[in-house]
């Protein structure tokens, strides 16, 4: 079960230049920012990473407006943990937080490596199969496999924050209803 306690939710590389290209775009972005709201009404830090943003733009704006608390990351490697920033960030700060939420693109690459690498940790980590994409769809679909396979723990995005709230009885209920819709 996802601890809210434990949780850390981590954007990787939801940027601008790849808009044009995802096959789910839309979707991608709805969630999301549905996962950001939630997560951030229940006061689960957030992590956004950012691959060579001069070249690859910022976070894409929709996503971007809703974040209101977070770290952030820039980064060159396509492993989120080959980045110091980033692992610093893990050691230090968020030291008690052993389950990552992860979400982003492209699910085939920075997605992946990071967590191959994330287990390699034991980190719990929960992929929203719903919140990733990649340019091309088999390639998102196959990634989705492998990382299963490898030990992620495959969620929706209301699978993730129904396990975190438990029942309707949360006071955020009626809230992250309306979120959700």
């Amino acid at each position: 079960m996802i601890d809210q306690q434990k949780s850390l939710l981590i954007i990787i590389d939801i940027q601008e230049k790849f808009r044009p290209v995802l096959f789910n775009t839309d979707e991608l972005i709805s969630n999301v920012i549905k996962l950001v709201k939630v997560f951030q009404l229940l006061k689960i830090p957030v992590l956004v990473c950012e691959q060579y943003p001069k070249g690859l733009g910022e976070t894409m704006k929709e996503i971007k407006k809703e974040l209101k608390e977070y770290e952030y990351v820039e980064k060159i490697s396509f492993n989120c943990f080959l980045n110091s920033d980033f692992t610093d960030l893990l050691e230090n700060k968020f030291s008690d937080k052993n389950q990552l939420i992860i979400c982003g693109i492209e699910a085939h690459v920075c997605v992946i490596q990071t967590i191959l690498s994330a287990l390699l940790k034991d980190y719990e980590v929960h992929l929203v199969a719903n919140g990733v994409s990649s340019r091309q769809k088999m390639d998102c679909d196959i990634a989705l496999r492998r990382m299963e396979l490898e030990g992620a723990k495959l969620s929706s995005l209301e699978m993730v924050i129904f396990q975190m709230i438990k029942d309707s009885k949360d006071k955020h209920f009626k809230e992250i209803s309306q979120i959700i819709r």
